[in-house]
């Protein structure tokens, strides 16, 4: 039986709140060192995800979170495989499997080793309980249930070889943003932080907007030049000048501001340093689109109060705990497994 009890739990989560709140030199020295082993990794980066996970481990919102959690006194092996696309992604995940007190035995994405490790220590230094509920596997067996995040592609092996065993497969998701075209400057700037915080290589990020029939696109690029700096990133600006080519190569109609194109495109998944977009009539057929499509988004953003659960601009990567990834509540399956 485990020494870990939930109160414990509790106890060490809100201390690793408060330890992103206030990071220490280990950590400020983690964060500075990430892009050394990812260049995608930046400091900037890095410190929206810890500044994120601060806000998310508030104590207010894990006592309110915990409160649906049932603790197990039998621990399960929940085996789990991390996505790398931006720091921490997968850290939810690792936190629903030990709050409800079951085995994390975790791959870890080679993208964003060095930083889950990290924090994960400082997890068990609080409380060390936990050592025995945390385990790094280079490949996973003898698990009872498991929760893995990857591509399509990676989605249909996954289905075949965890299919006999509860499981959470979780395949692409995107998210777009509603645009009305009254949206001030600061409104606009604060949805550039969704489309370009972590690159947008995340799943949260907002790689398609709808806007209203000859909607000005040159409002909108005068809102996110705040975000013009991302050129200067070799691997973005090489995205960037790709995608150009093509389009100019190709002869594909595109809008293009210097760092970023924006192209018309029915799909909702664009390529890095490419927003898709598409036009609409009115809100009414727009939210009716909206809501078939809902299995494919991972959240959408607006500020115009529709019939449709949405974020505020510049909250798409600010999610609370109970904001569950591709709207399946992880602690409702982990709680199901008991």
């Amino acid at each position: 039986m485990s020494a870990l009890s939930q109160e414990k739990a509790i106890v060490a989560l809100k201390k690793l709140g408060s330890w992103f709140r206030n990071p220490s030199e280990v950590l400020e020295h983690g964060i500075e060192n990430a892009k050394h082993y990812n260049a995608w990794f930046t400091p900037e980066n890095v410190k929206k995800s810890v500044n994120a996970l601060a806000m998310m481990l508030t104590d207010a919102d894990i006592d309110y979170w915990s409160s649906d959690i049932n603790f197990t006194k039998t621990p399960k092996k929940i085996g789990v495989i991390l996505a790398g696309n931006i720091p921490l992604v997968g850290f939810h995940d690792v936190l629903c499997i030990l709050a409800t007190g079951n085995i994390a035995a975790i791959k870890l994405s080679s993208a964003d080793d060095k930083l889950m490790e990290l924090v994960l220590y400082q997890l068990v230094y609080f409380e060390p309980d936990f050592s025995t509920h945390i385990q790094y596997v280079e490949r996973l067996k003898d698990f009872e249930a498991v929760i893995a995040t990857g591509s399509n592609n990676s989605s249909r092996y996954f289905d075949h070889y965890f299919g006999k065993v509860p499981h959470i497969i979780r395949k692409n998701r995107n998210s777009v943003a509603i645009l009305t075209g009254k949206e001030d400057r600061k409104s606009l700037q604060n949805l550039s932080s969704d489309i370009f915080d972590y690159f947008g290589l995340g799943c949260r990020n907002v790689s398609k907007i709808y806007v209203p029939e000859n909607y000005n696109f040159e409002h909108f690029f005068k809102g996110i030049e705040i975000c013009a700096g991302v050129k200067d990133h070799f691997k973005y600006n090489n995205n960037y000048d790709y995608h150009k080519s093509i389009f100019l190569i190709n002869g594909d109609k595109h809008l293009d501001n210097g760092f970023l194109l924006l192209k018309g495109d029915k799909n909702l998944s664009s390529p890095l340093a490419v927003l898709y977009y598409e036009e609409y009539k009115d809100l009414p057929t727009l939210e009716q689109k909206l809501t078939g499509d809902k299995a494919l988004m991972q959240c959408i953003v607006s500020e115009k109060q529709i019939n449709i659960e949405t974020s505020p601009f510049g909250h798409s990567q600010k999610p609370k705990l109970w904001d569950y990834a591709d709207h399946v509540n992880t602690i409702d399956f982990l709680n199901g497994l008991n």
